[in-house]
């Protein structure tokens, strides 16, 4: 279990070093100068020597090379650069604007997993086959639903029409009600999809079939013994969801006004503010594989044929053959 531990932790930092290196690549490649952005024009009246002493104290005379190896050694240290439009250094910025993303993606998370097992339950527990078909296609309608129409329509129906929410002057859970559920649909349509077809997958097993012959009630059959056999591939898209909550973290904290990182990110893209976006993606990557590195130690926990050995990977491709084709827990 160690070895697999730091064998995981190393391809963590892997993960992030390469994410860094090609986003810092990418975004100087980037044409433009957020110094000039910031400072030429305006009522400054600052003369081109001046701009040039600004933009050496930002070190954008030196190579790439050097650049970059300065960007990874503030990294290694804490120091995530400084933000030319804000002022001030990134970690300030981030500080600020980081509580009120983490509080619309948790909830809207919690709401979408609320939102996807709910789904999965009712289609797999009703009697009507009409309904288990239109809970089978809700799914594929959530997920072809742009975040930002929807959010835009959210506002319409409830804040315009039913004057249910306020746009603005709202209590805190009033202003977050609209945006967690604009962030939740859209992530709430994959987890769904994948755990209904698990279910689907794991109620025709040998097993499960042995549970109902003894007289177990379809309840009972479902909880006990289909959903835990099911969870595991909800689990492994549930980690990948991430990605989805940062993007659609942007584009709902827009659509609604509110601050957060997603804010942040698209006032440093006006303004090709170079250091933010490298902490937003650098931000989004460790995110992105701790809730992984999570989900792969919750593996054996969920179903102890699993196994956690890195030496033997013949167990692992047993165990993962075994989860495959739905053995008996």
């Amino acid at each position: 279990m160690a070895r697999y531990l730091w064998g995981r932790i190393a391809q963590a930092v892997l993960v992030l070093w390469i994410a860094f290196t090609v986003t810092f690549v990418l975004l100087q490649a980037l044409p433009g100068d957020a110094v000039l952005i910031k400072f030429q024009g305006g009522d400054l009246n600052l003369t081109p020597a001046q701009l040039e002493e600004i933009r050496l104290s930002y070190g954008a005379d030196e190579s790439l090379l050097v650049q970059y190896l300065h960007a990874i050694g503030n990294v290694l240290t804490g120091d995530l650069g400084y933000s030319v439009q804000a002022g001030v250094p990134v970690t300030t910025l981030l500080a600020a604007n980081l509580p009120s993303t983490l509080v619309l993606a948790s909830l809207g998370f919690a709401v979408a997993v609320v939102l996807a097992v709910g789904i999965a339950l009712v289609s797999s527990l009703t009697p009507f086959a009409w309904l288990r078909n239109v809970l089978h296609s809700v799914p594929s309608l959530f997920i072809s639903i742009p975040t930002f129409w929807l959010g835009i329509t959210l506002i319409q129906i409830f804040s315009f029409r039913l004057k249910l929410v306020p746009v603005i002057g709202g209590s805190t859970l009033e202003s977050l009600l609209l945006p967690v559920l604009t962030l939740a649909v859209p992530i709430s349509a994959p987890l769904a999809q994948v755990l209904v077809r698990s279910i689907d997958e794991v109620s025709v097993q040998p097993f499960v079939s042995v549970v109902r012959a003894k007289g177990a009630s379809p309840s009972w059959v479902l909880w006990r013994h289909v959903a835990r056999n099911a969870t595991l591939p909800a689990l492994t898209i549930a980690g990948v969801l991430l990605g989805e909550l940062i993007a659609g973290a942007v584009v709902t904290e827009t659509v609604f006004g509110r601050t957060g990182i997603g804010r942040i990110t698209q006032d440093a893209v006006n303004n090709q503010d170079v250091a933010v976006l490298q902490a937003v993606v650098l931000l989004s990557a460790l995110g992105y594989v701790v809730v992984n590195l999570i989900v792969d130690l919750l593996y054996p926990v969920l179903d102890p044929r699993i196994t956690v050995r890195s030496g033997d990977r013949r167990a692992n491709r047993r165990a993962g053959a075994r989860v495959a084709t739905g053995a008996s827990a």
